[in-house]
């Protein structure tokens, strides 16, 4: 029997790329899932559209303590991904980063403390790392708030680790690398190259490519997320593996089997300072505390998530930049 079996869940943002996915995996172990999700007039659950039989869903929105705490009774375990991302958006909105990262984080924490939750997982991310200062990344590395979005990541991962060290609120910190794979949208440079190469597009317009990053599939890093919820320290989970963007693109065309000229279009380049360079995970510390590895290579994760990028090409955005 699975460890998962019976236990009460709460994932918030579970209608997002990442969240369904791992909602999904918890579904397949045999977990209880709530999801809260972000309220929309429309009535759309996200990702979670059609699991109305199998989750049981709260609308709402974690800047509202009231409703985080109604979504967290009952419950064993809850895992946070709620949280803006985009982090070109978080140039022009920074101050509503801090309100759903920090304080939306603030009263997830202060929810999980009050109904007294077995563990409370929070979501962090690899940009809270900055540049590399040394390759691979291991947890130790300095903390660089190089854009408001990593900056409202790493208050709330400081939040999440106090609550830890001065209230005994079981924390476990998962710091995902960059994940990839089918729902994600073209907020994201996979898909957005995949949507412009299957648009028939002669030119690909990008941002900088010569940064380097740390792909994981996204069914890796939902099982990463379970496989270190139990561990009360900060956990990489990452592939183990860098590649440029710009190679990333040469892989991406052969993938695909289009061909377009690269251009640089200056709108998606970040600021100088907040650029991040390179970023290649250190995993030693998941596989030793939890046995977890990825198990999908990069260039089979690819073929995965264009195949699905090209079954639902008319849902996404391929001539306009979407931060």
């Amino acid at each position: 029997m699975s460890a998962w079996s019976g236990r009460r869940v709460l994932v918030t943002g579970g209608e997002g790329f990442i969240g369904s996915h791992l909602v999904e995996r918890l579904l397949r172990e045999g977990a209880r899932v709530r999801a809260l999700i972000h309220y929309s007039p429309s009535g759309r659950l996200g990702w979670l559209d059609g699991r109305a039989d199998d989750v049981e869903i709260l609308a709402g929105d974690v800047r509202d303590a009231g409703r985080v705490l109604q979504a967290a009774d009952g419950i064993d375990v809850v895992f946070h991904l709620a949280a803006l991302v985009g982090i070109p958006y978080s140039y022009e909105a920074p101050e509503s980063y801090v309100q759903t990262n920090v304080v939306g984080s603030y009263n997830v924490l202060s929810a999980c403390r009050q109904v007294g939750v077995q563990r409370m997982v929070q979501t962090s991310t690899s940009e809270v790392y900055g540049t590399a200062r040394y390759v691979p990344i291991d947890e130790s590395h300095p903390l660089q708030p190089q854009s408001p979005y990593s900056a409202s990541k790493i208050g709330a991962d400081m939040l999440a680790l106090s609550f830890w060290h001065a209230f005994e609120l079981p924390v476990a910190v998962v710091r995902p690398f960059n994940t990839y794979g089918p729902r994600q949208s073209t907020r994201a440079v996979i898909p957005t190259i995949l949507s412009q190469l299957y648009a028939g597009a002669e030119q690909l317009h990008l941002g900088a490519t010569s940064p380097t990053r740390d792909f994981n599939f996204v069914e890796d890093t939902a099982a990463g997320f379970m496989a270190v919820a139990a561990a009360d320290q900060t956990t990489n989970v990452g592939s183990g593996r860098e590649i440029s963007v710009g190679d990333l693109v040469a892989l991406l065309m052969q993938i695909t089997g289009h061909q377009a000229e690269l251009v640089t279009d200056q709108s998606r380049l970040r600021p100088a300072g907040s650029e991040v360079e390179r970023l290649l995970c250190d995993n030693t510390r998941a596989l030793e505390l939890a046995g977890w590895k990825p198990e999908v290579s990069l260039e089979e994760g690819l073929r995965i998530t264009a195949e699905w990028v090209k079954d639902h090409l008319d849902a996404l955005r391929t001539r306009t930049y979407h931060v």
